[in-house]
Parts: C-alpha cells; sequence; structure tokens
C-alpha cells in the first residue's frame, strides 16, 4: 500500500462521521432551517470538515509518537510510514499543514453556507470551535503538552466524535437545540472512546514503557475491559431511552466483542477496533429508522 495513503489510516474514518450523520439524521428528522446553502451542501461540508480533521489527527499522532518513540518497538500491527521508514518526518509534516489548511477551508465553508456570514455571532462561535478541533486533533500526542499522554484522549473523543459532532451538525441545521439531541451526541460519542479503549488496551503495555498514560492504563487491563462494557450499555442505553429501539440491533455484536476482549490480549485485540467502528456508525443510522 502507498506509504501516504497508509498513514491516513482510512479504516478510522467511517467512525468520524458517525455523529454528523446522526445529527444531520436527527435535523432532518424535525424542523430544517433556512441556512444559505441547500441542506446537502451544510451536510457534505461537514462531512469533508470531519474526515479532513480526522485525518490530520491521525498524520499528528503518527509524528507525535514516532518523535517520542513510543511506536519503535511495536509488535503484532503493520507498522505506519514514519516507523516503517517509507515516509520521512518532513513528509508527514507537509501532509499535517495539508489537512490542517482543508480542515480549516472546509470549516469555514460549512460556517458560510449555514449562516450566510462569516462574521455573524455563531459563525465566530463555530470558527472558534472549529479551531479548538484543529488544535487538539493536532496536540493529542504531538508537542510536549500532548494530552494524550496524560489521560485526556478519552474525554477529548467524547467531546469532538460525539456531543461536538452531533451537536454541531444539528444546530448547524436547524439552529435550534433539544435535550434529546444533546443525549444521543453523548450516546454516540461512548463507543467512539470504546474504539480509543481497545488500542490504549492493545498498547498499554509498550504506552507504559514509554511514559503514555492514558485512561486505561489507569484503570489497568481489566478495568479497561470493564470501562469497554460500561461505555457500550450506557450507549444503548441512552438511546432506548429515547425511543431508538433499533439500535438494539448490535447489541449481539457488542456483547461477542465484550466477550472476546475479556478472552483476549494485546495484538489479538487489533480486529476488534474496525468491528466497533462500523457497528458505531450502523448505530447512528439505526437511532434514525
Amino acid at each position: 500500500m502507498n506509504p501516504y495513503i497508509q498513514s491516513l489510516r482510512l479504516r478510522t474514518l467511517p467512525l468520524s462521521v458517525s455523529g454528523i450523520i446522526l445529527g444531520t439524521g436527527l435535523a432532518f428528522g424535525g424542523q430544517l432551517s433556512a441556512v444559505s446553502c441547500p441542506q446537502w451542501t451544510v451536510f457534505g461540508f461537514a462531512l469533508a470538515t470531519t474526515l479532513c480533521l480526522q485525518i490530520l489527527s491521525n498524520l499528528a499522532n503518527e509524528l507525535g509518537d514516532a518523535q517520542k518513540g513510543t511506536d519503535a518497538d511495536q509488535h503484532g500491527r503493520a507498522a505506519y510510514g514514519l516507523q516503517a521508514g517509507t515516509i520521512t518526518p518532513k513528509q508527514i509534516k507537509g501532509m499535517i499543514g495539508l489537512f490542517a489548511g482543508l480542515s480549516v477551508g472546509c470549516g469555514l465553508a460549512l460556517i458560510y453556507c449555514a449562516f450566510g456570514s462569516l462574521f455573524a455571532t455563531q459563525s465566530l462561535v463555530f470558527i472558534g470551535l472549529g479551531l479548538l478541533a484543529v488544535i487538539g486533533a493536532v496536540t493529542y500526542t504531538l508537542g510536549k503538552h500532548s494530552y494524550g499522554y496524560h489521560g485526556w484522549g478519552d474525554l477529548s473523543v467524547f467531546l469532538f466524535f460525539g456531543l461536538l459532532s452531533t451537536l454541531g451538525a444539528y444546530y448547524l441545521q436547524t439552529q435550534t437545540m433539544t435535550e434529546e439531541v444533546i443525549w444521543c451526541g453523548a450516546a454516540i460519542g461512548l463507543p467512539c472512546v470504546g474504539v480509543l479503549n481497545i488500542n490504549n488496551i492493545r498498547d498499554m503495555d509498550n504506552d507504559r514503557a514509554h511514559g503514555k498514560r492514558t485512561f486505561a492504563s489507569l484503570l489497568g487491563k481489566r478495568g479497561g475491559k470493564v470501562y469497554h462494557l460500561v461505555l457500550l450499555v450506557g450507549c444503548l442505553a441512552v438511546f432506548v431511552t429515547y425511543g431508538h429501539y433499533w439500535v438494539l440491533l448490535v447489541a449481539p455484536v457488542w456483547g461477542w466483542q465484550v466477550y472476546y476482549l475479556f478472552t483476549h490480549d494485546n495484538s489479538a485485540l487489533d480486529k476488534q477496533m474496525p468491528v466497533l467502528m462500523f457497528s458505531t456508525l450502523a448505530v447512528a443510522l439505526l437511532a434514525l429508522a
């Protein structure tokens, strides 16, 4: 595979759009506002912005881990470009700059489409949130004060992939907010955190050896697996509370995954991340049925 494409980590992208799809779907099921552009244009720019931010995060994560030596001794999974030596730090920095620019450009286009101006109060609030998202994507593992190395990664994923993604997509289409949307945004954020949690359980021994303190490493392997169960059950419980019963179709898949996590460790867990990514996307779609 082309090393550049490999470093984009395309398999993570379905997860990043779950909140956008959920928020937009809930908006389409309610009362849409008179946004400046067609509704599907707003949706398209929202997807593009989220995908660029996810790729930006992936690239910065690869560079940050490589600079700290965290990826040097990884086993049981394919090496990314920097670890494999097929991409230089200068090249990946260029890619980071490219996707940071694309994230900003798509975000500004999204805001203009939704509000008809970049200088309205609502626009300025979303520009601020967008800049925070870009900063958050870059500083997860990159830099001296990378928050992913101090146990804050789970909270970041919950906020950006769950709450802000869902609430932002809904508000951009309706310019209103409801209690249900807030809770559903929180719910979809839980399995998103679960994907990171599987990654952190898998890499726990290596992370500890390199000073990376994830939330899973603070809990320990068994504690991290119990935490995973809580995340998935919490997600389903919230959706069912608001009458989105179709999401229960993924319950057997998630039940099997929890069993798998409790009976396997280390690199064997790698195959469970795409399972949770695609089932989370399925939950977002089923919640709209």
